[in-house]
C-alpha cells in the first residue's frame, strides 16, 4: 500500500468565543505589540538591539561569501583584463548575455585577449554558470548589487566598466579556490 490514511479529528461545534477568534486575536495583538516595544526601545537607546533593519546608506549587509552579485572581469596589475577571450563562459551562460569578441594585443600576457566584452545585465540571471566556466578564473561573480536604469541600454556593460582590480575580488577568489581543493568521495563506499 503506498501511502496510510490517516483521519483527523475535527472539533463537531466551536464556543462562542472560538467562533469569534477573540482569544487568538488577542494573543497576535501580545505578540505584536511585544515585538514593536522591544524593538522601539533597542532603537531609542540603541543597545540590545534584536531586529534585522540596516540603516541602508549608512550600514550595509555583509553578504555571505557564497553570494553571486554582478560578473565582473579580474583586472591585472598592468590593468589588462585575466580574460584570455576563450568564450567558455558566454557559451555557459544559459541566457546569452555575455558577448566576445577575441582580438591580439601587442605586449598583452597571452595571445588572445578580449577586444570587445559585454554583459548585458537586463537578461542575466546571476546563476553563476559562467563563473564556473571560466578556466582562468577572469570571470567572477562579484558583491556587488546595486545598479539601477531607466532603459536596457543602461544596463549594458563593456569591458572597461567590468574591469575590477583582483586585490578587490580576493575574498571571492579565495571561496572559489576553497572548492576546488574539495576532495570527492567515491561512490558506492569502496
Amino acid at each position: 500500500m503506498p501511502g496510510q490514511v490517516i483521519k483527523v479529528e475535527r472539533a463537531a461545534k466551536l464556543g462562542f468565543l472560538e467562533r469569534l477568534y477573540l482569544p487568538m486575536i488577542a494573543k497576535a495583538l501580545w505578540v505584536t505589540s511585544r515585538h514593536f516595544f522591544r524593538n522601539l526601545r533597542g532603537f531609542v537607546t540603541g543597545r540590545n538591539r534584536t531586529d534585522f533593519v540596516v540603516q541602508y546608506p549608512e550600514e550595509r549587509v555583509d553578504y555571505p561569501d557564497a553570494f553571486r552579485g554582478i560578473p565582473v572581469l579580474v583586472q591585472l596589475e598592468d590593468g589588462q583584463p585575466k580574460c584570455v577571450a576563450c568564450g567558455l563562459c558566454e557559451f555557459a551562460c544559459p541566457t546569452n548575455c555575455i558577448r566576445i569578441v577575441s582580438g591580439e594585443l601587442e605586449g598583452a600576457r597571452s595571445e588572445r585577449t578580449p577586444q570587445v566584452f559585454e554583459l548585458d545585465l537586463s537578461r542575466c540571471m546571476f546563476c553563476g554558470l559562467c563563473e564556473e566556466a571560466c578556466p582562468e578564473e577572469a570571470l567572477v561573480m562579484s558583491r556587488e548589487v546595486e545598479f539601477a536604469s531607466y532603459d536596457r541600454e543602461g544596463l549594458r556593460f563593456e569591458k572597461e566598466q567590468l574591469l575590477v582590480p583582483e586585490k578587490l575580488l580576493e575574498r571571492r577568489l579565495t571561496f572559489l579556490r576553497a572548492g576546488y581543493d574539495r576532495e570527492c568521495e567515491p561512490k558506492g563506499g569502496a
